[in-house]
């Protein structure tokens, strides 16, 4: 004749029961307040999206868009602050790569600079100020054509964009 469960609670199930919470409790605690702030040195969490530098693509390709179709804008999607043109200038892929701001400094988003190729020349469209086709006067970014051929464009947020290529 099999044996009936008992459905009792037994005093030592519901010790081992709280024992079990306390311990997950201290657990979680200690993981919030020594584990995660220990890793970090300032004991802050510092979150970082994306990355510092861009890759354009390959240098052939990208000197050949530009070409035909002239220069590459790039929009800033995370915040639209930080619109850039990638510009090539000359017949040699390692030299001649130009990487700017998008807009004149204090300008609103809908003054985007609007390239002219019969002038081979940006236009601002809300006060047209022209800019040369290198962007000049513009805040830039360096470019770097990596051994593998590729454009990469040096968006480093800690440092403001140079006025020197």
């Amino acid at each position: 004749m099999p044996v009936q469960e008992s459905r009792r609670r037994t005093s030592r199930s519901l010790v081992l029961a709280v024992a079990g919470v306390a311990v997950g409790i201290m657990l979680v605690l200690g993981l919030f307040v020594i584990a995660i702030p220990s890793l970090t040195e300032s004991g802050t969490i510092e979150v970082q999206l994306g990355s510092d530098t861009y890759d354009a693509g390959g240098a052939a390709s990208r000197s050949e868009n530009i070409r035909d179709g002239g220069p590459l804008l790039f929009s800033d999607v995370s915040s639209g602050n930080r619109d850039i043109y990638l510009q090539h200038i000359g017949d040699d892929i390692q030299t001649g790569w130009y990487a700017f701001d998008a807009r004149r400094v204090g300008q609103s988003r809908n003054c985007t600079l609007v390239w002219q190729p019969a002038e081979s020349t940006f236009r601002d469209p809300c006060d047209d100020t022209v800019v040369p086709a290198d962007g000049a006067g513009q805040p830039t970014y360096p470019v770097t054509i990596t051994d593998k051929g590729k454009v990469v464009i040096d968006l480093t947020p800690d440092e403001p964009p140079t006025g020197s290529r």
